[in-house]
């Protein structure tokens, strides 16, 4: 496992993050999170087909690029610190790993490549009301209909839910429970039964919606009824590249508080020559540095097929959760008055970090299920 990254990674990492300052400036966040898409259409094609960062991590076969889950992360790294408002996460992130893991072929032939270039988009739907990231809190039914299988329930928190074209939904077997009975289903959103209603949310920046299904016809994706390994691997991923994209806001936020330190005068002196700013700044390096070190350590087990993924997504999301709120609510108090205000723009990587912190299982949430897999 490599703990550093090569030359060509962090030459693509500046090519990167230099596109995303000319096309997400916080002036173009600020428009973004107002609209109901959230998206930019323009950006997004160019993004994805020219230069191909819908289909990373997608197989060449099923139209990717074939690069790897690191690769992939330093993406939603550098995304979350330009807080790009766009469908990558759902899409790229949720959608095409759910179909790679419970797909048969025929079906990622198929369903991939509108994902990889970026034609199509795609979104996880399996939270529910109960707000459980887990394969207890799903109690939407499939039903066996004529030829094919009827959906009927609700899904919540879905991200990106009210314009994604495909749904990726988990539903169980009725009067099964667990992780019993699940299976994953691919439907169009446009189709007959289903409708989305838009949710206001802490984080405007990234679109949550709520799904009803009302006996809407579906076909399996994978085999009826063995879903649960391929959530729990869709989840681990979700869970590790939410980490990544968490510690790059994270990042930013730190840099712009030094940078505001530098510059602000009081006493005649610039702020940061005093001893306390001094060592809030030195611990703030110090948590997002060993974050990014348990973030960067997962996703490179992802990559290398390791099986302790499940304890160090935990440990990855745990670590990145805590970092990047505290780092958050460190840079708005290191901003001073300005801090809390509208005109300033911390509060938007602040409301992200907020709304990071409890998608897919808040700190506390993690720090369990590390205990738990250790304890196996």
């Amino acid at each position: 496992m490599s703990f550093s990254f090569t030359d060509e990674q962090e030459e693509f990492r500046g090519v990167l993050r230099r596109f995303l300052e000319d096309k997400s400036p916080t002036t173009e966040v600020r428009r973004l999170m107002e609209t109901p898409e959230g998206c930019d259409r323009a950006v997004w094609s160019q993004m994805s087909q020219e230069m191909g960062l819908s289909a990373i991590h997608i197989p060449e076969s099923y139209g990717g690029s074939g690069y790897g889950f690191v690769e992939l992360g330093i993406v939603l790294e550098e995304m979350g610190r330009a807080l790009l408002c766009a469908p990558y996460f759902a899409s790229t992130v949720l959608g095409a790993n759910a179909i790679l893991n419970a797909g048969d072929e025929k079906q990622k032939r198929s369903l991939l490549p509108p994902l990889a270039s970026g034609e199509g988009t795609a979104t996880l739907a399996f939270t529910e009301s109960n707000g459980r990231w887990d394969a207890d809190g799903i109690e939407m039914t499939a039903r066996p209909g004529d030829g094919d299988y009827r959906l009927s329930g609700e899904k919540n928190f879905v991200i990106d839910g009210h314009t994604a074209d495909l749904l990726i939904v988990v539903a169980r077997s009725p009067g099964s429970q667990g992780e019993d009975g699940l299976s994953f289903f691919a439907v169009p959103r446009s189709a007959p039964g289903i409708s989305s209603r838009l949710l206001n949310s802490v984080d405007p920046t990234r679109k949550i919606a709520h799904l009803t299904f009302e006996d809407v016809s579906a076909e399996p994706l994978g085999e009826v009824g063995a879903g649960a390994e391929p959530l729990r691997r869709t989840l681990h991923q979700a869970t590790i590249g939410l980490s990544n994209e968490m510690i790059g806001g994270a990042a930013r936020l730190f840099e712009s508080a030094i940078e505001y330190t530098r510059m602000r005068m009081q006493f005649g002196r610039v702020i940061g020559s005093f001893q306390s700013i001094k060592h809030k700044c030195a611990d703030m390096l110090v948590e997002v540095e060993l974050a990014k070190s348990s973030v960067y350590y997962a996703a490179a087990a992802v990559a290398d097929g390791d099986s302790d993924v499940p304890a160090l997504a935990s440990l990855a999301k745990s670590s990145a959760s805590d970092t990047y709120m505290q780092t958050a609510i460190n840079a708005i108090q290191l901003h001073g008055g300005i801090g809390f205000t509208w005109d300033n723009d911390t509060h938007l990587w602040f409301k992200r970090a907020k709304g990071s912190e409890v998608f897919l299982g808040d700190a506390t949430y993690h720090r369990e299920q590390l205990m738990r897999h250790w304890e196996v």
